[in-house]
């Protein structure tokens, strides 16, 4: 005997029991529609967390305007606390891709920790995303379509009717009466979903009724195949994920040479892991720049131009630094009082232990030429000593150097490099994380 719908349901939502809320992306359509009122039901029989809704208003179309109303009635009429959040959508050459990351922002700002969002997609939509995504030559990760659940903020994003077919939503819709919003958006074929669904599907059901729940099947064996690749490159990570020599420089690296002992298909394989939450990963045409960054000789400093940040090698170590991390102010800061700590606009924040020198203090950045004076080691130009001891070169031009007038009279501290130039005092650099705002 096949299960209900409500059953389906309380399988598909039974990790989620115990969370402290769920809320609903209620977008007034039939998926939202059948699945808020489905929990309102469940609700009165079963112990549920507490329910609201969430309408997301895109502003795209001036019909758009009147559903917030109509989302407002379905769920006073089923006593359920309803949020609208208005977003703006970025143009672009993708307005449904746009759309789409909007709406899912808003829903990072209503996920509390442990708490759920929960969306409307079923098993037809399942199958849009597959074809859709098998005609843009997407790999096993992009085939896999969507999950059942992923991380949301501090909570999760939970699609519950992903074994649920349309014609099963729309059965329940007329069964109880409910009424709901027809996006016209929905039928025009510009838009490559709807093209798929009114002109590709009806074409490939009518020659095979199963394709529906065929091509969600398939995009579950490749969720599983991207689970077993992402249990591979976690193994392949341990040995190149090693701590750099530089603990205080805080942005993601990793060990080149356990990575060229890889063939070629799993290093790619690790990095779309380790670079996933990153930034948006790069289709197959690029990866030439990956080789070209391994491949380069030691004494290079080769970068690979990803999406949102560059990929650089120094050495036999590779760098992640985000979009912005060379952005931040070169100007010479002054130091009035160098008993508290001198925020460095941009650049983390700069110390001082021990005796605090003499006479006016500022902070500069390296022009070329400096020279520093090392105890036993007399004078020494900084350029040497940060080759010396394999200082990445895109961190160099971010050292506050302390100047008095125009004596250099120090660099920070840095953890296993030289002796300081002083016993008397010391400098301490915390260099901004990428948590604080270099992503």
């Amino acid at each position: 005997m096949k299960p209900t719908l409500p059953a389906k349901l309380l399988q598909a939502l039974s990790p989620w029991r115990n969370a402290p809320a769920w809320h609903i992306a209620f977008s007034g359509g039939l998926d939202s529609t059948v699945l808020l009122h489905l929990l309102v039901i469940l609700a009165k029989s079963e112990t549920l967390p507490p329910l609201s809704a969430v309408h997301v208003h895109h502003g795209l179309q001036a019909v758009a305007d009147a559903w917030p109303s109509h989302c407002q009635s379905v769920c006073d009429s089923l006593g359920v606390p309803l949020r609208v959040m208005h977003v703006h959508v970025q143009p672009g050459a993708s307005l449904e891709r746009a759309a789409r990351e909007a709406r899912y922002q808003a829903f990072t700002e209503v996920a509390r920790v442990g708490e759920a969002v929960l969306t409307g997609q079923h098993l037809d939509d399942q199958a849009e995303t597959l074809l859709f995504r098998l005609l843009r030559g997407a790999g096993v990760r992009g085939l896999a379509a969507m999950p059942a659940h992923r991380p949301l903020a501090g909570g999760f994003l939970v699609r519950p009717l992903l074994e649920v077919s349309r014609a099963e939503l729309e059965a329940y819709a007329d069964e109880h009466q409910l009424k709901w919003i027809e996006d016209p958006s929905n039928t025009d074929p510009r838009f490559s979903r709807n093209y798929l669904r009114h002109r590709v599907i009806p074409t490939l059901t009518a020659r095979w009724p199963q394709a529906v729940s065929s091509l969600a099947r398939t995009a579950d064996h490749l969720g599983e195949a991207q689970a077993l690749l992402g249990e591979l490159a976690c193994m392949d990570l341990q040995a190149a994920d090693q701590p750099s020599r530089f603990p205080w420089l805080a942005v993601p690296s990793l060990d080149l040479g356990p990575l060229r002992e890889l063939s070629d298909a799993r290093q790619r394989n690790v990095l779309r892991h380790w670079l996933a939450p990153l930034t948006r990963l790069p289709d197959s045409d690029h990866w030439a720049g990956w080789y070209s960054l391994r491949d380069a000789k030691g004494d290079a400093q080769p970068l690979w131009r990803l999406a949102d940040g560059d990929l650089q090698r120094c050495g036999a170590r590779i760098w992640w630094l985000p979009r912005g991390w060379s952005e931040f102010s070169h100007a010479s800061v002054s130091w009035p009082d160098p008993q508290n700590p001198l925020e460095l606009p941009g650049n983390g924040l700069l110390e001082m232990s021990g005796k605090v020198p003499e006479g006016p203090l500022e902070v500069r950045y390296r022009q070329g030429g400096e020279m520093l004076e090392l105890p036993g080691r007399g004078r020494r130009d900084l350029k040497r000593l940060l080759n010396e001891h394999g200082v990445p070169g895109f961190v160099r031009g971010r050292l506050p150097l302390l100047y008095q007038g125009e004596q250099l009279l120090g660099v920070p501290l840095l953890t296993g490099l030289w002796a300081a130039p002083s016993e008397a005092w010391q400098l301490h650099w915390m260099p901004e994380t990428c948590d604080q705002g270099l992503s």
